[in-house]
């Protein structure tokens, strides 16, 4: 990819996604949520200029055994899951151990989602504009996810958007959300991280910092937004 298609790092490409997201006709009341990790440090510049709340989507990822980063599937807040199709026939095998597979991962969704919301009620989504916020898509699996989980919730309109895509896996996104919002999406993408200057892992306490920025406090006055 070339440099000059790089962001420096998530919070630039979070102020570049505000931009576009902007310039698509959205109706209120809307909120934004950040895939965990990543995605809330650029969910967090979005929903700041779109003087948006800002909370968590909880997903994760399903990785090949042995090959982690190689997704063959998701899951999601709500008992949501996704799966390559492709795996069948493509892994010989992995068919059989993919339940196995979901329950660790449900596991670690249940922790991160206990962490991220604390005491605060589930998402309510129904009637709203959601705007599903990652740092990048490569096979859109965890993306597709997130969109099934709020189109679950009630969504009234969901848009997907990510500063950096595979092209190859906007097909599978677009089927299914109302908008899809990329900035850049280069003909080869092998990793997320090559669409940034710097890419370092985001960890829970910054998660949770800036989900306090713009998240209103879990126990608040009568008449006052809760939760989202």
């Amino acid at each position: 990819m070339a440099r000059a298609h790089r962001f420096t790092d998530r919070a630039a490409a979070g102020v570049a996604l505000a931009g576009a997201v902007q310039r698509i006709a959205l109706h209120p009341p809307w909120v934004v949520l950040g895939l965990p990790r990543g995605g809330v440090a650029v969910a967090a510049e979005v929903a700041a200029r779109l003087g948006a709340p800002l909370d968590v989507m909880p997903v994760r990822k399903i990785g090949m055994p042995g090959h982690a980063e190689w997704a063959i599937g998701a899951i999601a807040w709500g008992g949501v899951t996704v799966r390559d199709p492709r795996i069948g026939r493509d892994a010989e095998g992995l068919e059989a151990t993919f339940d196995a597979l979901v329950a660790r991962e449900r596991r670690e969704l249940e922790r991160r989602e206990r962490l991220f919301r604390a005491d605060l009620a589930p998402l309510a989504l129904a009637d709203k504009t959601v705007i599903l916020v990652d740092d990048g898509i490569a096979t859109g699996l965890t993306m597709l996810a997130a969109v099934r989980a709020a189109r679950a919730a009630g969504a009234a309109r969901i848009v997907a958007a990510a500063p950096v895509a595979a092209p190859s896996s906007l097909g599978l996104i677009r089927a299914e959300a109302d908008d899809v919002v990329i900035v850049n999406a280069p003909a080869r993408l092998l990793a997320i991280g090559e669409g940034y200057e710097h890419f370092e892992q985001l960890e829970d306490a910054e998660v949770l910092r800036l989900l306090a920025v713009r998240r209103p406090p879990p126990r608040a006055h009568a008449g006052s937004v809760t939760s989202i």
